[in-house]
């Protein structure tokens, strides 16, 4: 059996208005909001939206962190706190301090991300994403060069650590 295909119908002039609008909107916003999505600057927004009543997130980002990094290089960074972040919130949601750190020894950037959660105050399992987690974060960190390990805090202390080193030329 053959089909006869059809052109979609053409835009209608409500559609062609509402484009130019959103063109048009586009264009006149300010600098900062036509950066690429996911970079260190975004890393900051992340952390302050992240904090609330009950939980401190703070950044400590060292000033030999280079804002002229590799956009890949800052997007794999921004990904490591974005799944982090999320993660204390579906598996610790009782931590009260939560810690950023980018640091960049010996031509490395280095992103920590620690909690003092004790863990088992979760989330409902519907609130659950179906995302790939460490799992997915792992490849894209090593697809940079990089490598990824999380974990318990070191030392006894409570909470968990995800730390990503990252070549910072790559």
């Amino acid at each position: 059996m053959t089909r006869a295909l059809s052109a979609p119908p053409a835009p209608s002039a409500h559609h062609r208005r509402r484009t130019v609008r959103v063109s048009a909107a586009g264009g006149a916003r300010g600098s900062r909001d036509r950066r690429p999505v996911g970079d260190l600057a975004g890393i900051a927004d992340l952390v302050e939206g992240f904090a609330g009543p009950v939980q401190r997130c703070v950044l400590h980002r060292d000033p030999a962190v280079s804002g002229a990094l590799p956009h890949e290089v800052q997007a794999a960074a921004f990904r490591v706190v974005q799944e982090a972040l999320t993660n204390v919130r579906r598996h610790a949601a009782d931590a009260t301090e939560v810690t950023v750190r980018l640091t960049c020894p010996a031509g490395r950037l280095e992103v920590t991300v620690t909690d003092d959660g004790h863990g088992g105050t979760q989330f409902p399992e519907a609130a659950h994403g179906s995302g790939f987690g460490i799992v997915g974060l792992t490849e894209r960190v090593t697809a940079r060069g990089g490598e990824l390990h999380a974990g318990p805090r070191a030392g006894g202390a409570a909470g968990w650590q995800v730390r990503a080193v990252f070549p910072a030329g790559k």
